[in-house]
């Protein structure tokens, strides 16, 4: 046998080497993506990751709660009083002060002013969930004038940090923002 036929030979043995090994990629890859690619949300959750709620309706001192990625959201307008209420807390004085959870929500820590959406600490928006096991808490109720949880006893002021009882951390902060003056996207 001539070189000639042997580099002949190299080269054809090189070219079903890379064909072999193009096909079996292609091959994993038409198998691995379906895979990969049901891990997505679906259109309807996609369709709920934002939402845009019109507070034109909310009175100072009421709340509108809203379903927002299958969890309620209370957003409350609070009066002056309940302002005041919420700013003269030591944070000291929390359970949770927030500063070791900065994963909860966009607030830095408990302080009200990190909690609201406004600079006037008007409006304050959270998941209406209670962080002990999950229960919806009442609004206006409580021993600190915000919202209790009549299924283990947990009190949360009008901040929604929690002050009395079994809940661990302060109800969570989701990402909002004023669109408009009377509307609020969630997400």
């Amino acid at each position: 046998m001539s070189h000639a036929d042997d580099h002949s030979d190299a080269t054809r043995r090189d070219f079903l080497y890379y064909a072999t090994a193009g096909a079996g990629v292609v091959t994993t890859g038409a198998v691995v993506w379906p895979l990969v690619n049901q891990m997505n949300p679906s259109a309807d959750v996609q369709a709920l990751a934002s939402i845009d709620v019109d507070v034109s309706g909310i009175e100072p001192g009421t709340q509108l709660t809203v379903k927002w990625l299958g969890k309620p959201v209370f957003i409350r307008r609070r009066t002056e009083e309940e302002i005041e209420a919420a700013r003269s807390v030591d944070l000291s004085d929390l359970p949770d002060t927030g500063a070791e959870n900065n994963n909860l929500g966009p607030e830095a820590s408990a302080a009200d002013e990190n909690r609201t959406l406004d600079e006037n600490g008007e409006w304050l928006v959270m998941i209406g969930v209670c962080t002990h096991l999950g229960c919806v808490p009442l609004g206006d109720a409580g021993e600190f004038g915000g919202w209790f949880c009549p299924c283990h006893g947990s009190h949360y002021d009008t901040a929604g940090r929690i002050r009395k009882g079994p809940a661990p951390l302060n109800m969570l902060v989701p990402v909002a923002q004023f669109t408009s003056d009377d509307v609020i996207k969630l997400g």
